[in-house]
């Protein structure tokens, strides 16, 4: 058993990984609550180890955060209710300026909400692969033993969610080009403008719709410029009320509702100067477990 003192020092050298730990978790769970928890039970599992042998404290963390990853992802796909194709994960919320040094952390290299829906699609094992090897390159001989395989099939349980990944679309590098044509589509959907919608969407747009149990009018999941552009036109009171954010590192607008609450997260995703992703989470119990605070209080943007 260690005593106090070596408890102490221990608990500051896992806060000085918390903010990494966290990232790992995000991007394999898709879900702030969840990564919180995965962080939480690696330091249990840490003060009841002796680490004398540990050298390197915070490659053995995230191998930790891997394993509790994988559990929970093997018993959400037990549980999860609504299709999920419409599914969105937890958005990072952050002033239109830039994320604060938590966000910052917690995005790394950007990670925007398109990604997160691919990952989404990935069985646990690939997806636990796929990111402790590419993201954050943990061998594949200390992935095998978390996902129960051989080095050679880990490697090909990565390769696939490598290939899925590869058709994500890649923002444009211009964060104000990005602006403006954000900022044409809510003011087209503002004045009900139809053709104006169509000039700013890509041919293979999608827009995703997450309402949740709560409001299942609003899960949905369609694709090309007619089908979203319409789609768009019954958004014209969320289009209203957005405050521009940032979602993920790329420009996106939070939806009130008139007592002040957030009513749906907005992201999009601009490629080659038009919107080719719009994802939307309009689950109430989901949002209201979300951290506003970077964006409460501010005015719509007109």
């Amino acid at each position: 058993m260690t005593d106090p003192t070596d408890q102490e020092w221990l608990a500051q050298r896992f806060e000085d990984h918390r903010s990494h730990l966290r990232g790992v978790a995000y991007r394999m769970l898709g879900s702030l609550s969840e990564a919180d928890d995965a962080v939480q039970e690696a330091w249990i599992r840490l003060s009841r180890t002796d680490t004398t042998d540990v050298e390197n404290l915070r490659a053995w963390l995230t191998t930790v955060v891997g394993r509790v990853c994988l559990n929970l992802l093997r018993t959400r796909r037990t549980r999860r209710e609504g299709p999920l194709e419409a599914y969105v994960p937890d958005p990072i919320v952050g002033p239109e300026r830039g994320m604060d040094p938590e966000g910052e952390a917690m995005l790394g290299d950007s990670i925007g909400l398109a990604l997160l829906v691919v990952l989404e699609s990935l069985s646990p094992s690939e997806r636990i692969a796929f990111v402790l090897h590419d993201v954050f390159a943990i061998p594949f001989d200390d992935i095998a033993p978390i996902v129960g395989r051989s080095s050679a099939a880990t490697r090909q349980l990565a390769s696939r969610g490598r290939r899925r990944v590869q058709g994500v679309p890649v923002p444009d590098a211009d964060l104000d080009g990005q602006w403006a044509v954000v900022d044409a589509f809510l003011a087209a959907s503002r004045d009900g403008d139809f053709e104006r919608l169509l000039g700013v969407l890509d041919p293979d747009v999608t827009l995703r719709s997450d309402g949740g149990t709560a409001r299942p009018g609003l899960v949905t999941l369609v694709h090309g410029p007619q089908v979203v552009a319409s789609s768009a036109m019954t958004f014209r009171a969320v289009a209203a009320t957005a405050t521009r954010t940032l979602v993920n590192g790329t420009p996106g607008g939070v939806a009130w509702t008139p007592d002040g609450r957030p009513f749906a997260v907005i992201s999009f995703t601009v490629s080659g100067g038009r919107i080719v992703e719009i994802d939307v989470l309009a689950d109430p119990e989901r949002l209201a477990a979300l951290d506003m605070s970077p964006v409460e209080g501010r005015t719509p943007r007109g």
